[in-house]
C-alpha cells in the first residue's frame, strides 16, 4: 500500500477571557507570586465561563483552524477530540462539536490520554489520512480543568487552565508532513495523577463529593520525576524513528506544564531556548490543550516557516507520552 504524506494544513487556538493571577490566588490559598514563578514558571491562567464547556472552547478553535486550511466543515471526513473534561460522558464532546460545525459527514470519537492525548490524536488521524481512507481530519485538544481543580489545594490549582487547540490534517507535497510518532504508556503509574470518582469504580455519591474524589489529584514530586526523564525519551526516540538529528530542530514545542521540565528537555535535546514554544506563562497547563494552543501561536507568531523541522512532544496522566517529528 502506497502511504500518503500527512501533515498540518490549518490550526487555530482559542482561550477563555477570564484570566486568573498568581496575585489573585494569594488571596484564595496560602500561595506567591515568586514561588509559582519561580517553581513552575506560570503567572497568569485563562478560566471559562459558567456558560462554556469543553465543545465550546474547541468550536472556536476549529473554525479558526478549518479557516486557515481553506477548506469548508462539509468537507472535514473525521474529528478527533482529547479531553478528560468532556461535556459529558456521552454523547462524545467530538459529536456535539460534529453538530455544532455543520461538518456533517465527519466521523466523531473522544479519545483520553490525559495531557499527551493531542499527540495520540495527531497520530491516529495521520494514519487514516496516510491510508487514503480520510481526505481531511479536524483534531482538536480541549479542557475545561477549572471544573475538576480543588481551587482549595495550593499544590494544584495553580498549575492548570481552561482552552483549546485545533488542527486540521491533510495530504501534504512529497518531503513534507509527520515523519515519525512515538507513542507510550505506563499504567502502573496511573494513580500518580487522577480523577478518582465519577467512573464505574468509584460512581458520584454524597460521600464521593465530600471526599472530594471529582477534582484532580496529583503526586507532584513523583509525576515531576517522570515527566523530566520521558520528555527528552520520548523526543529523542521520534527523531531516530524519523533519521533526523538535534542539531536539525528548528523549533520544540513542549507540553506546557513547567517551565523546569521544559528546560530539561532543552538540555537533553542541545537546544537553545530560542529554538522552543513556551507560553505556560499565560496559561498555565491546559493539559491537551497545551501543544495545539502552543503550535497556533507559534504560526501565528511566524516563528514556524515551509521547511521547518518541528518536535512535538508531551506525557500525561495514565502515565502516557507522545511525540512527534514533521516538516512543515
Amino acid at each position: 500500500m502506497n502511504l500518503h504524506p500527512v501533515g498540518i494544513i490549518g490550526s487555530g487556538k482559542y482561550v477563555p477571557d477570564r484570566v486568573l493571577t498568581n496575585q489573585q490566588l494569594e488571596q484564595m490559598v496560602e500561595t506567591n507570586d515568586e514561588w509559582i514563578v519561580t517553581r513552575t514558571g506560570i503567572r497568569e491562567r485563562r478560566l471559562a465561563s459558567a456558560e462554556q464547556a469543553a465543545s465550546d472552547l474547541a468550536y472556536e478553535a476549529s473554525l479558526k483552524a478549518i479557516a486557515q486550511a481553506g477548506i469548508t466543515p462539509e468537507e472535514i471526513d473525521l474529528i478527533i477530540v482529547a479531553t478528560v473534561t468532556p461535556d459529558m460522558s456521552f454523547p462524545s464532546t467530538s459529536c456535539i462539536l460534529q453538530d455544532k460545525l455543520g461538518a456533517k459527514k465527519a466521523a466523531a470519537f473522544d479519545l483520553s490520554a490525559a495531557c499527551s492525548g493531542f499527540i495520540y490524536g495527531l497520530a491516529n488521524a495521520a494514519n487514516f489520512i496516510a491510508t487514503g481512507m480520510y481526505k481531511y481530519a479536524l483534531v482538536v485538544g480541549a479542557e475545561v480543568l477549572s471544573r475538576i481543580t480543588d481551587y482549595t489545594d495550593r499544590n494544584t490549582c495553580i498549575l492548570f487552565g481552561d482552552g483549546a487547540g485545533a488542527v486540521v490534517l491533510g495530504q501534504v507535497p512529497e518531503g513534507r508532513g509527520f515523519k515519525s510518532f512515538e507513542l507510550g504508556a505506563d499504567g502502573s503509574g496511573g494513580s500518580l495523577l487522577k480523577v478518582e470518582a465519577g467512573g464505574s469504580r468509584c460512581p458520584s455519591t454524597p460521600e464521593s463529593l465530600q471526599g472530594k474524589g471529582h477534582y484532580i489529584y496529583m503526586a507532584g514530586s513523583d509525576v515531576f520525576k517522570f515527566a523530566v526523564r520521558i520528555m527528552g525519551s520520548a523526543a529523542e526516540e521520534a527523531l531516530r524513528k524519523a533519521g533526523i538529528e538535534k542539531s536539525e530542530i528548528d523549533l520544540l514545542v513542549p507540553h506546557q506544564a513547567n517551565i523546569r521540565i521544559i528546560q530539561s528537555a532543552l538540555n537533553r535535546l542541545e537546544l537553545s531556548e530560542d529554538k522552543c514554544m513556551v507560553n505556560l506563562d499565560k496559561y498555565g497547563n491546559m493539559s491537551a490543550a497545551s501543544i495545539p494552543v502552543a503550535l497556533a501561536e507559534a504560526v501565528e507568531e511566524g516563528r514556524v516557516k515551509e521547511g521547518d523541522c518541528l518536535v512535538l512532544v508531551g506525557f500525561g496522566g495514565g502515565l502516557t507520552w507522545g511525540a512527534s517529528v514533521l516538516i512543515w
